[in-house]
Order: structure tokens, then C-alpha cells, then sequence
């Protein structure tokens, strides 16, 4: 068997069937090596390259040693039985009978041998054969899926499972699917991300300061849950409104923020600053029942940097 497979061929099928085993079992993620991602995995493999090819090299060297401690019968007998070996594989005959088999097709001095086909390659061959006898029906007559096909069921079940993924995946809220948070944990935590980002520009209570105040039932750009949310997505006013939040602050928290804000409705804080824009009542849009705005000119001057409104 070994003479079949010589060891530069043995030694590097044993290693990378190892290999490919750990990196299988270890998984360690798609586009990473497992053998990258644990060092000791990699100490591991180096270690049973240099086992394999020691073992190779002794047995190698025990082996020529054994030969020649046998005697004439004994390597005759050995290489009998590894002859028969390769005989079963190949059925070919060996030098002293090719005649047998010898052709009388003589090309300038070239004979030809008739020699059996292997009988690994016949049965491929027969296996192959009984293979199409199912496939090609199959696939030609009655409705199985060719490459094309099966690409396009493929891609038409990944975008329904991606659909069904966006429906309630949190990270990829958007204006359209955004509705109003009213449960304690959310509203906190949109206070917190408030408090964190919010208050430089619009005070702790929300009454406006550089920015507008978001406790007025006005609002320059939309007073309902869908449009706040878009605003701090995708920011206020170009050149002076506020900046997108959508890179620093994640979509599901965006909601949880501009929940927040709404909850603010009506708190009154002391000396808020002097609305603008549109008149909402309960996230709809009231034309013409907006106040009378105050000064313009002051007005203006004061909003030139504003933020959610």
C-alpha cells in the first residue's frame, strides 16, 4: 500500500485532513481561521507536520533495514504478494507475460499491449453510467431545478427571509416601520441617550437653547413620532439644523430617544425658547391654529443652529 501511495503524497493528505477537520469543528466564524484565532491550534498542527514526517522517515528507515535482513524467499514472497496486490487494482499482466497480451500493431518499433481496464475505473465508469440514467430524466423531463433555477429559488427565499427579518429587527428601524415607545424601560433609556447627546443644545428639560424647544406643541419639521425620529436620523436644517445621529446612535435608539422627546409634550419648563414652525396637537398637523410667533428677527437669530424642530 505504500508503494501506492508514496509518503510525498501520504504525509500531506494525512495534515490537511486534520487541518480541514479542526477548522470544522472549531468554526470559528465566518471569513476567520481557526488556527489564526487560537494559537494554540497552530503550535498543534506544526507539531503533527513534524510527527508525520518523523514517523515517515523511521519507518522508511526500518523498513529497508527489514528488507534486507530477509532472506532470497522471503523478498521474493513479499514482492509476490504486493505484484498480486497491484495485479487485483490493475489486472494488468506483468513483463514476463506480455505477450499475452501484445498486440500486432508495430509502429516503428512500438508495440501495443491490450491490457485490461482497471476494475476501480470500469466500475466508475458503470457507477457514472447508472447515475445519468436518473439524472438526465430527472432533471430534462420531469421538472427538477437546473443551476438557474435553483440560484433563483435561492435568492427569492433570501429576500423573503430577509423581509420577514426586517419586520422586527430593532437595528434596522426606519420612518416607516417607527412607532411610538410609552413603556418605562424605553422612555428611560431614551432620557439617557437625551441626557448624553440632547442637552447642549436643547437644555436638560428640553426648554431650547441653541436648539429649539421640544416641549411646544410647534415644530419645523413634523411633530409626530415619524417625522422626530427622521429628523435625528437624518439631521435639521442644512448648514445650521442639527447634525445626522444615524452614524452614533443606533435606529432602535433613535426611537427610544424621539419617544422621549414627544413624552415632553406640555411639561412647561421655565423660560423655554420661543416656538417655531407648525402647530401639532397629538402627533397631527392643526392648520391655522398655530400662536402668534414673537419677533421674528429674534426668532431667527436665535434658531440659526437648530437642532430637532
Amino acid at each position: 500500500m505504500k508503494k501506492l501511495i508514496p509518503s510525498y503524497i501520504r504525509v500531506p493528505l494525512v495534515f490537511l485532513t486534520v487541518f480541514a477537520a479542526a477548522e470544522y469543528f472549531l468554526n470559528p466564524g465566518e471569513g476567520e481561521w481557526a488556527f489564526i484565532k487560537f494559537p494554540m491550534l497552530a503550535l498543534f498542527l506544526i507539531v503533527f507536520l513534524f510527527l508525520l514526517i518523523a514517523i515517515e522517515v523511521v519507518v522508511d528507515a526500518v523498513e529497508k533495514v527489514t528488507y534486507h535482513l530477509m532472506t532470497d524467499e522471503q523478498k521474493a514472497a513479499l514482492e509476490s504478494k504486493e505484484n498480486k496486490f497491484l495485479a487485483a487494482l490493475t489486472k494488468s499482466k506483468d513483463i514476463d507475460h506480455e505477450e499475452d497480451v501484445m498486440l500486432d500493431h508495430d509502429y516503428d518499433g512500438i508495440k501495443e499491449l491490450d491490457n485490461v481496464l482497471p476494475p476501480w475505473w470500469v466500475g466508475l465508469f458503470y457507477a457514472c453510467v447508472a447515475f445519468a440514467l436518473f439524472y438526465f430524466p430527472y432533471y430534462q423531463f420531469f421538472g427538477g431545478d437546473n443551476q438557474a433555477k435553483e440560484y433563483e429559488n435561492e435568492v427569492a427565499t433570501a429576500k423573503l427571509e430577509i423581509a420577514e427579518y426586517m419586520k422586527t429587527a430593532p437595528d434596522v428601524m426606519d420612518k416607516e416601520k417607527v412607532t411610538l415607545l410609552t413603556d418605562a424601560d424605553a422612555l428611560a433609556k431614551g432620557k439617557e441617550i437625551f441626557t448624553t447627546n440632547c442637552v447642549a443644545c436643547h437644555r436638560a428639560d428640553a426648554g431650547g437653547q441653541i436648539g429649539p424647544n421640544l416641549t411646544d406643541e410647534q415644530w419645523i419639521f413634523g411633530g409626530d413620532i415619524k417625522n422626530v425620529f427622521n429628523t435625528v436620523m437624518e439631521g435639521g436644517r442644512e448648514g445650521k439644523g442639527m447634525v445626522s445621529w444615524k452614524a452614533t446612535i443606533k435606529p432602535s435608539d433613535i426611537q427610544k430617544v424621539a419617544s422621549y422627546v414627544l413624552s415632553l409634550q406640555g411639561t412647561n419648563p421655565p423660560n423655554p425658547k420661543a416656538p417655531e414652525g407648525d402647530f401639532w396637537k397629538d402627533g397631527v398637523k392643526v392648520e391655522g391654529n398655530a400662536p402668534a410667533k414673537q419677533d421674528s428677527v429674534s426668532v431667527t437669530k436665535d434658531t440659526e443652529t437648530v437642532a430637532v424642530k
